[in-house]
């Protein structure tokens, strides 16, 4: 028999749903029927979810949900963080009462999320929650956290390392910046004029990107650098290419290019993420909160978050 909290029927149960493939246009909230947890399974209060580009990205068009296993009506977001609520037979490793984050693909912004006790990142899964990490700050880490960890591990930086980062400031550049400075690299990462501050405070020398960059990379002296990541397209691995970086020492995120090695969060592990936890739980690691919507304004939150402008991580609130 299912443990269950005290809330169990309490609550309606409320979800961000696409009709229709597109733009932030077609995101409504709806009511759905409550989902209960069965044999092998949790279920999740959420009370936090954290943008991505690849949420909506995934849901632009039906070809490219099709890619992904998407099907009408969609849900929408996938990194979350909450309380477990309910537990059914034969699950393991939670009970009632347990914060957890985690990630479930198109269908995190929802009041309640079931996902699998033993799941995957395609299936859905939960990471116990440090005591010290708020519900906001858990639900930024699993999709850019993971996607970070694996692109640090693909360049192997260490102390006599420099590391070109393009798209610094940016929801995946927080973790990278950051992990390589744990590491002990030396960052310089690529921003407009007016992020420079900001990436000074993550640890990262800044530069502005466009035009030239690979010359104002030259005048910052301090040696040559060594390692590269593109976080945005192909912009910086043209620049670390003319500054005479390797291609295996060159690591993209968002584009594919020949002989050039890529990563994304699927090939960081469990064990990368729940590192990534402890960093910041410890205070080694922050992450910037540039905004906090609630459920109902999911459109406006997806709109500021797909400008690409944004410094830190977009947030929405869930209550129930």
């Amino acid at each position: 028999m299912a443990q269950h909290g005290d809330e169990r029927q309490k609550s309606p149960s409320r979800a961000v749903l696409l009709e229709k493939f597109g733009g932030p246009e077609n995101l409504t909230v709806q009511s759905v029927p409550e989902p209960h947890a069965g044999m092998g399974q949790i279920r999740i209060r959420v009370t936090a979810g954290g943008l991505n580009p690849m949420d909506w990205v995934m849901t632009s068009d039906a070809a490219t949900a099709a890619r992904f296993g998407l099907s009408l009506p969609c849900g929408f977001g996938t990194d979350y963080a909450g309380v477990v609520d309910e537990v059914g037979p034969d699950s393991t490793g939670y009970a009632v009462g347990d914060r957890v984050f985690g990630t479930a693909v198109s269908r995190a912004l929802a009041d309640h999320l079931v996902i699998e006790s033993a799941g995957s990142i395609s299936t859905g899964v939960a990471h116990h929650t440090p005591d010290g990490v708020d519900d906001r700050t858990a639900a930024t880490l699993s999709i850019a956290g993971s996607t970070a960890a694996a692109a640090l591990a693909v360049l192997d930086l260490g102390p006599d390392d420099t590391v070109l980062i393009g798209g610094a400031g940016g929801g995946v550049g927080v973790f990278a910046v950051q992990l390589a400075r744990i590491a002990g690299a030396r960052i310089i990462g690529t921003g407009s004029a007016s992020s420079a501050d900001y990436l000074r405070s993550l640890g990262a020398e800044p530069v502005a990107y466009g035009d030239g960059l690979a010359d104002r990379v030259r005048a910052m002296g301090g040696g040559p650098v060594t390692a590269a990541l593109d976080l945005h397209g192909t912009d910086t691995v043209d620049v670390a290419r003319q500054l005479g970086i390797p291609d295996k020492r060159i690591c993209t995120v968002a584009a594919a290019i020949e002989g050039v090695p890529a990563a994304n969060g699927a090939n960081a592990g469990p064990e990368a993420l729940r590192r990534i936890a402890r960093l910041v739980d410890a205070g080694d690691i922050r992450v910037p909160i540039a905004a906090t919507f609630p459920v109902e304004e999911i459109r406006s939150a997806v709109e500021l978050q797909a400008e690409r402008h944004v410094r830190g991580k977009v947030v929405i609130g869930l209550s129930v």
